[in-house]
């Protein structure tokens, strides 16, 4: 990392930064050109690594992509507003806090392990607990990434 002086890297400080976002961005390696999809998610601290639970269509290009290739980096940011600086364009900068990580990303296949993900995401999201039966889990493809490493960063507003 290049601003080592931005540097996170306090795992208590990094959740927080991950809590506060609402969207992951899930790169995979495209067919000409890198791919990057938006993705609500959820997520988990186990094991020493962070593993992160996504959902979608049981068809389509992300799933396409990721079966012909697990590797993926995910980019989570929050916090972002804009710092006036001055008359002149170097002196403006913005607030943020961020995250990214690289690592394997898989179709998951085990249905209560889709049914964790899926409460992980739903309590991510909405702060709430629910229930998600063998049903609901089955109607979705259900993306596990596990971190394999990752970065965090931020620039606090003064």
């Amino acid at each position: 990392m290049r601003r080592t002086d931005r540097e996170i890297t306090d795992l208590h400080e990094i959740t927080q930064i991950i809590d506060n976002c609402n969207v992951l961005r899930l790169g995979l390696n495209g067919e000409d050109f890198p791919y990057v999809v938006p993705m609500h998610f959820g997520y988990e601290y186990t094991g020493g690594t962070f593993v992160f639970y996504l959902h979608g269509a049981k068809e389509g290009k992300k799933l396409t992509l990721l079966a012909r290739d697990p590797r993926v980096c995910v980019e989570m940011d929050c916090g972002m507003e804009l710092i006036s600086g001055g008359d002149t364009a170097c002196e403006w900068g913005a607030s943020y806090a961020s995250v990214i990580g690289f690592g394997k990303g898989e179709i998951l296949t085990d249905v209560p392990e889709k049914i964790k993900g899926l409460k992980l995401l739903m309590k991510h999201q909405t702060g709430r607990d629910f229930e998600i039966t063998e049903r609901m889990a089955s109607a979705v493809e259900v993306i596990g990434v596990r971190l394999s490493s990752f970065t965090a960063k931020a620039r606090k507003k003064q």
